[in-house]
C-alpha cells in the first residue's frame, strides 16, 4: 500500500470518527432541548453516567452524588416493584437488539420535594443475555400527574363540597349493602336535603346558596364516623352511609343531624342565614335488596318528611298498601304508554250549554283510554298516575292533536281543551299548538283553553305570557275550578281571561245548601265585575239549572245536560265501544 493510500485511510477514519461524535452531540442536544436527561448505566460495575440537564431535572445540585444506581435508588420513593427488579431481574433475554423498558416513579430532590419522572430506555445483555448495561432518558412528568390526579379527583369528589360525588357515593353504598347482605354488619342510608334552597337563591343569590350547601356538608361531615361515607347526591341533597347502624338507632341519629344544622346559623358573605334540613332514611339490608331500591326508598321517605313541613325526618318502613299502590301505578303507566303507542287515547265530548237557549255552545274535550277489550277508562283511572309519574305531558300533547283534528273536521263546533299545570310550561306543546293556530286562524276562534285555578294562583307570572300568546292567536282562555283556590281580583286582572268555570263542588246540592248558594252567588258577582261569563259544572237536575240561571250563570255543564260521548252529534263514530268505566 503506497503512502497516499495510507494517508487517505487515516483521513477517512478520522472523518468517520468526527461524524460519530457529531451525531452523539446532536442527539444529546436534542434531548437537552426538550428538557430531558440522558444516562448510561453500567449494571455490572454499578456506575451511572448522567448527561447534561440531569441535575436541573432531578433537582440535585451535585449530580456526582448519584453516580451509582445504589445512590440513585435511595432517592426513589418505594412503590411496589423497584427499578432494579424491573430491569436487572427481567425474565427477558437480550438477543442482540436490547430489551426496552418504561417506568414511572417519584424521586426525592435536594429541596425536600418529590418529582415524578418517566424513565424510558433499553438494557443490553452480556454474553449470557442478562442485563449488563442500560441507556435511557428521564423526563419530568409532574404536570401530567397533576392533571391525572385532578381527573381522578373530579371523577371521585364533588367540585363544590369536596365530598364524594354521586357516582362514587353509589359505589360506596353498593359496598355497604353487599357487606350487610353477607351478615358482616348492618348499615343505613340517609338522604338529607337542604330545606327551601330555592328561597335562599331568590333572597341572597346563588353564591350564598352554594355557601350554605358547603357549610351543611361540613356539619354533616363532622358528625360522620370513621368508616361512614358522605357524598353530595344532587343539588341540595346529601347521601350519608352509616356503617354498623341498626334500625332502632336511625331515628335518634336523624334527629341529631337535623339539630346540628338547625341550631347554628350559617355565616355567609352576605350575613347569617338560618338553615334546616329534612331527611329520609332506610335500614340495610332489611328494607332494600339493591342500591337502586335503597335510593328510591330513601327518596320516598324524604318526600314523606318534606310533606310534614321542613326540619323533619322519616325512617322508611314497608307498607303493603303502599307497595300495592306503587305496583298499580307501574301497571297503569305501562298501560298508558301502550295506549299512546297504539293510538287508543281518545276524546270524549261533553256539551256546555247556553243557560238561556239550552243549545250547546262548546264541547269540552275529556281524555279517555280505550282498552284492548273495547271498554273505555275515564280520566280518573290514569290521569292522576300520569301526573305523578311525569307522563301528563304526553297525554296533553295527544289530546291537543285530537282536538285540532276535530276542529278541522267539524267547522261548526267549538271545543274546550284542558291543560295541566306542567303543560303550560311545555315548550314543545306550546310551539306545536301555536303553529297549528297560526296556520289557520279559524281554528283559534273556535278553541277555548282551560287552566285550573290552582295553577293560575301558583304560577300567575309565568301564565301571563302563556295566556297572552294564545289570546293573540285568537283563542279564549278559561279558568277551570273557579273558587277552589280563591282566585284574587288581582290574578283575574293580570291573566286577562275570557271565561270562568265554577268548581263543581259548589254546585252539588245547590238547591238545599245555603252555603253553596252564597258561594256561587259571590263567585258569579266577582266574575261579573270583570265582565266574565261563568260556567257551572256538575249540574245534576232541573232545580239546579233554574237556580243557576237565576244567579246569573251564563253556561251550564253536567250529566243532566249531556254526558261525555265518544263522538259528536252528526258524526260517524270512528270506533265502537262497549262501556265506559267511570
Amino acid at each position: 500500500m503506497d503512502s497516499k493510500t495510507q494517508e487517505a485511510g487515516r483521513v477517512g477514519v478520522a472523518y468517520s470518527g468526527e461524524l460519530m461524535k457529531t451525531d452523539d452531540d446532536l442527539l444529546e442536544s436534542a434531548v437537552n432541548a426538550v428538557g430531558d436527561a440522558a444516562y448510561k448505566w453500567s449494571i455490572s460495575e454499578d456506575i451511572l453516567s448522567w448527561g447534561a440537564g440531569a441535575a436541573q431535572l432531578l433537582g440535585i445540585s451535585d449530580i456526582s452524588s448519584i453516580s451509582t444506581h445504589r445512590d440513585f435508588a435511595a432517592r426513589i420513593a418505594s412503590d411496589g416493584v423497584s427499578r432494579y427488579e424491573q430491569i436487572c431481574r427481567s425474565r427477558e433475554s437480550d438477543t442482540g437488539g436490547g430489551v426496552p423498558y418504561e417506568l414511572e416513579y417519584q424521586i426525592r430532590d435536594d429541596f425536600g420535594g418529590m418529582r415524578w419522572v418517566e424513565d424510558r430506555g433499553r438494557w443490553y445483555g452480556g454474553s449470557d443475555g442478562t442485563p449488563a448495561s442500560a441507556i435511557g432518558v428521564l423526563r419530568a412528568i409532574d404536570e401530567r400527574h397533576k392533571r391525572e390526579e385532578e381527573l381522578v379527583r373530579l371523577s371521585t369528589y364533588d367540585e363544590l363540597t369536596g365530598l364524594l360525588n354521586r357516582v362514587r357515593m353509589k359505589e360506596a353504598l353498593t359496598d355497604a349493602l353487599i357487606a350487610a347482605q353477607r351478615g358482616r354488619q348492618n348499615s343505613a342510608f340517609l338522604l338529607i336535603a337542604v330545606d327551601n334552597l330555592a328561597l335562599i337563591n331568590d333572597a341572597f343569590g346563588f353564591d350564598v346558596a352554594d355557601e350554605v350547601i358547603v357549610h351543611v356538608g361540613q356539619r354533616l361531615s363532622s358528625l360522620a364516623r370513621r368508616g361512614d361515607a358522605l357524598g353530595r347526591y344532587a343539588g341540595n341533597k346529601f347521601g350519608l352511609i352509616l356503617r354498623n347502624c341498626n334500625e332502632e338507632r336511625l331515628g335518634g341519629i336523624c334527629e341529631r343531624l337535623l339539630a346540628e344544622v338547625r341550631d347554628k346559623v350559617v355565616m355567609t358573605a352576605r350575613g347569617p342565614v338560618s338553615v334546616t334540613v329534612s331527611a329520609g332514611s332506610i335500614a340495610l339490608p332489611g328494607h332494600a335488596s339493591s342500591v337502586d331500591q335503597a335510593l328510591a326508598r330513601a327518596e320516598e321517605a324524604l318526600v314523606a318528611a318534606k310533606q310534614r313541613l321542613r326540619d323533619s325526618h322519616v325512617v322508611y318502613t314497608p307498607s303493603r298498601e303502599r307497595e300495592k299502590t306503587r305496583l298499580r301505578n307501574i301497571n297503569v303507566a305501562d298501560e298508558l304508554i301502550t295506549a299512546l303507542n297504539d293510538k287508543r287515547i281518545r276524546i270524549a265530548y261533553q256539551p256546555i250549554v247556553d243557560a238561556k237557549t239550552g243549545e250547546t255552545a262548546i264541547y269540552e274535550c275529556l281524555v279517555r283510554m280505550v282498552q284492548p277489550d273495547g271498554n273505555i277508562l275515564a280520566a280518573g283511572h290514569f290521569v292522576p298516575v300520569a301526573e305523578k309519574l311525569g307522563l301528563i305531558g304526553l297525554l296533553d300533547y295527544r289530546v291537543m292533536e285530537l282536538a285540532i283534528q276535530t276542529l278541522r273536521e267539524r267547522p261548526d263546533i267549538r271545543l274546550s281543551l284542558n291543560v295541566s299545570g306542567r303543560t303550560t310550561s311545555d315548550r314543545l306543546w306550546r310551539e306545536t299548538l301555536a303553529s297549528f293556530l297560526a296556520a289557520d286562524s279559524n281554528l283559534a276562534r273556535r278553541l277555548v283553553i282551560e287552566i285550573t285555578e290552582t295553577v293560575a294562583i301558583q304560577e300567575v307570572s309565568e301564565l301571563t305570557e302563556f295566556v297572552a300568546t294564545f289570546r293573540t292567536l285568537g283563542c279564549q282562555i278559561a279558568i277551570d275550578d273557579f273558587g277552589a283556590g280563591y282566585t284574587s281580583f288581582r290574578n283575574l286582572k293580570m291573566l286577562d281571561v275570557d271565561l270562568v268555570k265554577i268548581d263543581g263542588s259548589f254546585v252539588i246540592d245547590l238547591a238545599t245548601n245555603p252555603d253553596n248558594q252564597f258561594f256561587v252567588r259571590t263567585l258569579v258577582n266577582l266574575a261579573q265585575n270583570f265582565n266574565l261569563p261563568t260556567v257551572a259544572e256538575w249540574v245534576s237536575n232541573a232545580e239546579e239549572v233554574e237556580m243557576l240561571k237565576s244567579l246569573g250563570v251564563e253556561y251550564l255543564q253536567g250529566f243532566y245536560l249531556g254526558e261525555p260521548a265518544m263522538s259528536l252529534p252528526g258524526s260517524v263514530a270512528s270506533f265502537s265501544s262497549r262501556r265506559t268505566v267511570a
